[in-house]
């Protein structure tokens, strides 16, 4: 059984299953080379349309390119995922460069993870999506967008004022928040 939920960007949908994805994190995966490994996210990728796959506990979100319409695409992904949920690894193993990156930061830095972590993620990750910090410096953070929050009309205006709001609430009334550019 899957249930398809919208989320906030139009060029995402949320498929939610009764069995998990991924055990333990989530993977992002923006590219076919990146899925290779996995072979419902390769498959997934093999659609017509697919921009990003994004696998977190039992939801997989896909986001498209905006020419592929959702009436063709949904019951694609929908007949891709009946026929391979069976044989998918949930506990597969991905580098998370996350974990290593973490034990290394600044203490100001390790702080705003937290906040983050509490206040914003949950509802990024809801959504389909999430936040990565990508540095600290001068009281400036940069942040990219995964997931469904990548192509999302409101990660550039509602969402980034509401990180924005909260960090300044919970951190420092004089920092700023802005997107990184992709590299």
């Amino acid at each position: 059984m899957i249930s398809v939920q919208p989320t906030p960007n139009p060029n995402a949908l949320k498929f939610i299953l009764e069995k998990e994805v991924k055990v333990s994190g989530k993977t992002s995966f923006k590219n076919p080379l990146q899925a290779k490994d996995v072979p419902l996210a390769a498959a997934i990728f093999d659609l017509r349309g697919v921009d990003q796959v994004h696998f977190f506990e039992n939801v997989i979100t896909v986001s498209k390119f905006t020419f592929e319409p959702w009436d063709n695409l949904e019951p694609a992904v929908m007949t891709t995922v009946e026929n391979l949920i069976d044989d998918h690894d949930p506990e597969f193993i991905d580098h998370d460069p996350e974990v290593e990156r973490r034990k290394n930061l600044p203490a100001d830095l390790l702080k705003i993870e937290e906040i983050l972590d509490h206040r914003i993620r949950p509802g990024l990750q809801g959504d389909g999506g999430d936040l990565k910090t990508v540095s600290f410096a001068n009281n400036i953070l940069l942040v990219q967008y995964q997931g469904a929050c990548g192509t999302c009309p409101s990660s550039t205006t509602g969402t980034l004022e509401a990180i924005r709001a909260i960090l300044r609430d919970e951190y420092d009334p004089e920092i700023e928040v802005y997107i990184a550019p992709e590299i």
